[in-house]
């Protein structure tokens, strides 16, 4: 089904209930278990703001249902989460992209750190910019051995300091400089080596292993694991909210998000080390 037709069936419109405000986000139940399955596949899972905005409702979804113990995120076919859609596509426009990136209110990071009931990513493919985010803010990742992992914000001009500021806890700040400085893809195998990923396991036995890991989590106590999540939050810490912003009104944003619109390197690139296609 193509994104028109999908808008025409469904239509743009804010969450409600289990409908969490795009099209493209499926939220199922089984049993105590939730679902919130990425099922974008004509841009390979590219993350609207209605997408983003829908996750964080997701969480919050489980939060307040008594009949719900913890929320599983996957994504479909090959993709996990490949970030933000820099191209301004998709027909869940309730929302407008350009603002999404500064409003924290839209973001579901700071939810996913804060969710009172167990958050496990299955992912399952590709996982890069703010789906890589996503796996690293809630409570656990169980990882495809299909999957890969890259963080390619600075070729798009933005200083995300929420990375910089967790990445460098989680992995510390070589192999965080090695992921930022280069924009290179992480197999899942480095990953759990690095220990940016928990687990992981055999791509058939992905959601099998997430509703496992879930279970197990979930019977933990809900007061103590509280308290044992807030002090790794703090451990975590804030990032330069300031300097990010500051960063994406900057002529450099601006010109990573034409390059990629248009498939080319930006300009700041030496015209030697310019690449075909986008970086």
């Amino acid at each position: 089904m193509s994104e028109a037709t999908q808008s025409n069936t469904v239509g743009p419109r804010p969450p409600d209930g289990d409908w969490l405000g795009t099209p493209f986000l499926r939220f199922t139940r089984e049993g105590p278990l939730a679902i919130c399955t990425l099922d974008r596949p004509q841009a390979r899972n590219a993350m609207t703001a209605a997408m983003y905005f829908g996750i964080g409702y997701a969480v919050n979804r489980v939060n307040s249902d008594n009949d719900l113990a913890g929320l599983i995120i996957t994504g479909t076919g090959d993709v996990f989460a490949p970030g933000g859609d820099l191209g301004g596509g998709g027909v869940d426009h309730w929302m407008d992209f350009g603002s999404t990136l500064s409003m924290d209110a839209v973001l579901p990071f700071d939810t996913l750190r804060t969710s009172a009931k167990p958050v496990v990513s299955a992912v399952n493919g590709l996982c890069q910019g703010g789906g890589l985010m996503i796996a690293m803010c809630n409570d656990m990742a169980m990882v495809s051995d299909r999957a890969t992992f890259r963080v390619p914000e600075l070729f798009r001009g933005i200083a995300d300091t929420y990375y910089s500021q967790m990445l460098a806890r989680i992995i510390g700040p070589v192999r965080t400089r090695d992921l930022m400085l280069t924009g290179r893809v992480l197999s899942a195998e480095e990953a759990v080596d690095w220990g940016l990923v928990a687990r992981v396991v055999p791509h058939d036995e992905l959601m099998d292993s997430a509703r496992d890991v879930l279970g197990q989590c979930c019977r933990t106590a809900p007061t103590a694991r509280g308290v044992v999540k807030a002090s790794l939050d703090n451990y975590l810490g804030l990032n330069d909210r300031i300097g990010m912003r500051s960063s994406l009104r900057a002529p450099e944003a601006a010109e990573g998000y034409r390059a990629f619109k248009e498939r080319r390197s930006p300009s700041w690139v030496h015209p030697d080390l310019q690449l075909a296609g986008r970086l």
